[in-house]
């Protein structure tokens, strides 16, 4: 997945709320820019969550630039953001919140957690305890946070960015593979190539402060009516039914790989013909092809597919399934 190209003049849909909002959305991806060098297909895959209600796993080695990433997106943003340090003493209640006695009135109150609010960044999920990490999992799915039995609704918009280490580092917590359906994107942050790293470099001997972003001219550029509006507009998105077949051999497809021995479910399928809209009215059209189902295949399903221990000591991994899959199911004409 690469940055959208520029949009045809022939493709765009009439002037109006739908141009609009993608212009927002494209001035989003230029203010991240201002902060993260690189890095335009996680910072893409974060504005097709953002369109989809869907939320975002940020995979990559320390020091990629994951957090600053997220944060940068949450300046962005005319937004409520927090953000949530797991660790492995993090208890469920420090996320979704807890009832607290109050002496003068002698009666339980709800203190809400970091979880209320429209942009969480889950820093370092990985960290913590199963029993921690599952406490977001009604958040993500239901929208909702349950305490003593009564459900209390989350901000719309709501989205879940989380960043980890790969599993394989010490003192970390594979998450599990229903946490991980719940994730709309895996997005792996690479290191950068030399001369992006000097880049980051030179920007760091001028003064830029990670810290800081208003210091290096980051400020809001979109807000929720522009969300709103974009998330209209990509419902509007044609899908043909050649278009939901092919979406559906590709995941079958999967279930037949013998390297697998779990495939894509049927949400994962929802979940890339989702995300495949919103990437075809990124690139300023309203029917979705071929090339954009293509172009998601990898960052949403790459999670949901669990590979089988033999194939996994041959050097198989997720991704060249995948990309082995694209390559021999039909193409619809």
């Amino acid at each position: 997945m690469s940055a959208p190209p520029p949009v045809p003049a022939e493709t765009t849909e009439p002037l109006g709320n739908g141009d609009t909002a993608r212009a927002s959305l494209e001035a989003l991806r230029s203010e991240i820019a201002k902060a993260v060098v690189g890095q335009d297909p996680a910072v893409t895959g974060l504005v097709v969550a953002l369109l989809c209600r869907g939320h975002v796993l940020l995979e990559g080695v320390p020091g990629v630039a994951k957090t600053l990433l997220v944060r940068a997106l949450a300046a962005s943003l005319e937004l409520d953001t927090k953000r949530v340090q797991f660790t492995p003493d993090l208890m469920p209640s420090d996320v979704t919140g807890s009832l607290v006695y109050d002496a003068r009135t002698a009666e339980f109150s709800f203190q809400p957690g970091p979880v209320f609010t429209n942009l969480l960044l889950a820093d370092e999920i990985n960290r913590t305890p199963p029993k921690t990490q599952s406490s977001l999992l009604e958040a993500m799915e239901e929208r909702q946070v349950t305490v003593d039995g009564t459900p209390r609704s989350l901000p719309d918009p709501f989205l879940v960015a989380a960043t980890q280490n790969p599993v394989e580092y010490e003192g970390t917590y594979p998450l599990p593979e229903a946490q991980l359906d719940r994730f709309l994107l895996k997005l792996t942050v690479p290191l950068p190539s030399r001369e992006e790293e000097i880049s980051v470099l030179t920007r760091h001997s001028d003064g830029f402060n990670p810290r800081d972003l208003k210091s290096a001219g980051i400020g809001p550029v979109a807000g929720p009516a522009d969300l709103e509006a974009a998330r209209n507009a990509v419902a509007r998105t044609k899908v043909s039914p050649e278009i939901a077949g092919y979406v559906v051999d590709i995941c079958r497809a999967t279930r037949e790989s013998p390297s697998l021995s779990l495939g894509v479910s049927p949400r994962g399928a929802t979940a890339l013909l989702s995300t495949a809209r919103a990437w075809a009215w990124l690139t300023g059209r309203d029917y979705v092809i071929p090339d954009d189902v293509k172009a998601l295949a990898l960052p949403t399903l790459r999670h949901r597919i669990q590979l089988r221990p033999e194939a996994e000591m041959e050097g198989v991994t997720p991704d060249s399934v995948i990309t082995a899959v694209l390559a021999h199911v039909p193409v619809p004409r």
